[in-house]
């Protein structure tokens, strides 16, 4: 059960950051600003990918993927949406802290020696350095970014 309730506690990070994505997509369409949309629309997919591989992992363990994002969600959506009215770099830097909360979560994760070695290796080999790979795009980004 404790693999369970780690691979939902990700989960719902994930879940929570393809909505912040699709927000912060929908804001940056609004404003015509399609060239950052290029940049993030791959992050967004990388993170739906996550969700569908944790749904998976835990779908085959026998448990219930969590279905929400739940209060770090909502939360998270209502951070967005101030920043989105602040500004792209604003926007940016909010979606950058929670690439690096969730890279702390992976990397928690994996210090974890109740975990089986294909979920460790799920987050060693795919999740941790997609979000790892997500920070350096955010960093490149705010470096150009006006506002």
């Amino acid at each position: 059960m404790h693999t369970i309730e780690i691979l939902n506690k990700l989960l719902k990070d994930e879940l929570s950051a393809t909505e912040t994505y699709q927000q912060a997509l929908d804001k940056l369409k609004e404003d015509a600003g399609v060239g950052e949309s290029e940049d993030l629309k791959p992050i967004y997919e990388a993170h739906k990918d996550a969700v569908s591989s944790l749904q998976a992992l835990i779908n085959r363990l026998g448990g219930t993927p969590c279905e929400d994002s739940g209060a770090w969600g909502t939360w998270a959506k209502i951070v967005q949406g101030g920043a989105n009215m602040l500004g792209k770099k604003a926007a940016l830097k909010v979606l950058q802290e929670g690439e690096k909360s969730g890279a702390e979560n992976y990397e928690e994760a994996l210090q974890d020696t109740d975990l089986s070695s294909d979920v460790l290796a799920l987050f060693e080999t795919k999740l941790l350095p997609a979000q790892q790979a997500h920070i350096r795009t955010l960093d490149r980004l705010l470096d150009t970014a006006s506002e």
